[in-house]
């Protein structure tokens, strides 16, 4: 067992869990407590989480392994990292929440983006951001509350609303008032410019948002505040903060510019680094903060698409074809091909590059032959040609991938990871340890308590081995599957 204080606490708020894992700093996993977070649905398109669970989940999930790790003051360090883009609304006095939180699949301020969009603001706010106008992130979502929440109205009158993203709302709580949010995430908000230090006046004002209920931009790891002695056994620091993509990039290593990873969890994130410039996207794909340091930052280009994982979870509850997620791979195996079905898993809309709120899913291709295997093989591939739309446009905006690491609960599939390397003609790398996001942020956390010199040190240190799946599709069956993609997409 490590030596006392040196482990690192991650608290990982995810979309559909909330969990606390424990590292050494070497990267081992030592211990992990999960919870479930239940999902709102008041109506089509809209997604909401409980604030307060997503607390109470956190506090007894980090309770649970502070205890498992023989007590605080084994800990050196707390890390977080979140579900990017939802946006909690509390009360600075009290810490109460004023409203569910409305979650980064939400699409109900569709027309609010259309309407600005329609009145010319896109090429300006993505100049300033980086960022298309989409409801995916968080500005239009924190003014619909202010609009349709009377609580959240009267707050803000009152000036004591608080309005942040996830891993705002566990610093406030963790630390008893701190309000505080880092750089990656606050990218994300549409409310931050790409160059600039701080929240930005015009676009607060454009976007209806109070300047004075946002928090304070800090730095993705460091001194960032301390989490109170009477709720974990110790008066814990907390040193690493990003956003769950970020530090899945971070986890996988791709501290170079031009290194890539994707993350297929709930939706699939790919992030290139792109250095310490901003940069900009002809092909709407997303220019984000991926880091930041003393100030410095280093920049990130990203495609997001909002469906992956969850469209296993549809299958599951929703139509009942599978009935666990794993066994998609056993029934991808036990067919030749996907019989001609193509979904396009539009469930949220599409994401990048084609950035289309109004869009639904489809399945087609169906006959009679059609099989639950063909649907659980036919969803698979939806990954591979997702991720291939991303290619393209990443290479369009001079960002050609050479090599690709996957990561998150879906990179574990073995079928789907070699159908990645298959579509995309490129050698995919997963690293044996998929869980990259806590990982990161706790390299993150031992950075910024001084567990090591240097992030890449916490990377070389940290990282693990990997496994790799190079492409041994013919050329005639990958543009096949192009042209059956493309057809399918005209159907949305």
């Amino acid at each position: 067992m490590n030596a006392v204080g040196s482990l690192i606490l991650v608290i990982d708020a995810g979309t559909t869990s909330t969990r606390a894992m424990l590292f050494d700093r070497e990267g081992a996993l030592r211990a992990l407590s999960q919870r479930p977070l239940q999902q709102h649905y008041p109506a089509p398109g809209l997604v909401e989480h409980d604030a307060r669970e997503i607390w109470t989940a956190a506090l007894a999930c980090a309770r649970q392994v502070v205890t498992q790790a023989g007590g605080a003051d084994r800990i050196a360090a707390i890390g977080i990292t979140n579900q990017r883009e939802t946006v909690v609304a509390w009360d600075k006095a009290s810490g109460d929440p004023l409203a569910r939180a409305i979650v980064w699949q939400d699409r109900r301020t569709a027309r609010d983006c259309e309407a600005l969009r329609a009145a010319g603001h896109e090429p300006a706010i993505q100049a300033a951001t980086g960022l298309v106008i989409d409801p995916y992130f968080s500005a239009t979502k924190m003014h619909w509350l202010i609009e349709n929440n009377a609580e959240v109205r009267a707050a803000a009158g009152a000036g004591r609303l608080a309005l942040g993203t996830v891993e705002s709302w566990l610093v406030h709580r963790l630390t008893g008032g701190s309000y505080v949010s880092d750089a990656a995430n606050a990218s994300r908000t549409s409310l931050l410019p790409l160059a600039g230090s701080d929240w930005d006046e015009g676009l607060c004002d454009l976007f209806g948002v109070p300047r004075a209920a946002l928090p304070q931009v800090c730095d993705c790891f460091g001194a960032i505040g301390v989490a109170r002695a009477d709720l974990l056994g110790a008066p814990l620091p907390i040193t690493g903060l990003a956003g769950d993509q970020q530090a899945a990039t971070i986890g996988q290593g791709c501290l170079a510019p031009g290194e890539t990873k994707a993350t297929y969890g709930t939706g699939a994130f790919v992030l290139a680094n792109m250095g310490g410039e901003p940069p900009r996207s002809a092909h709407r794909l997303l220019a984000t903060v991926l880091c930041q340091a003393g100030g410095k930052r280093t920049y990130a280009l990203e495609g997001a698409v909002f469906v992956a994982g969850s469209l296993l979870q549809w299958l599951r509850d929703g139509l009942g074809v599978i009935d666990a997620a794993p066994e998609s791979e056993a029934l991808a195996r036990s067919v030749e091909s996907n019989g001609g079905v193509v979904i396009v898993p539009a469930l949220s809309g599409l994401g990048a590059p084609h950035w289309r709120a109004e869009a639904r899913a489809s399945i087609t291709g169906l006959s009679f032959a059609t099989s639950r295997a063909h649907v659980a093989r036919a969803a698979l591939e939806a990954m591979a040609m997702q991720t291939r739309d991303l290619a393209v446009a990443f290479a369009r905006d001079g960002a050609d991938w050479t090599t690709l690491r996957i990561d998150g609960g879906m990179s574990a599939n073995d079928w789907m990871a070699q159908d990645l390397a298959d579509v995309l003609d490129l050698t995919v790398e997963r690293p044996r340890f998929v869980e990259t996001t806590a990982l990161g942020a706790a390299m993150l956390a031992a950075t910024g308590a001084g567990l090591h010199a240097s992030l890449d040190d916490a990377v070389r240190e940290m990282r693990g081995a990997v496994e790799t799946f190079t492409p041994a599709m013919t050329f005639e069956d990958r543009e096949a599957r192009i042209a059956q993609w493309a057809s399918a997409l005209e159907t949305v």
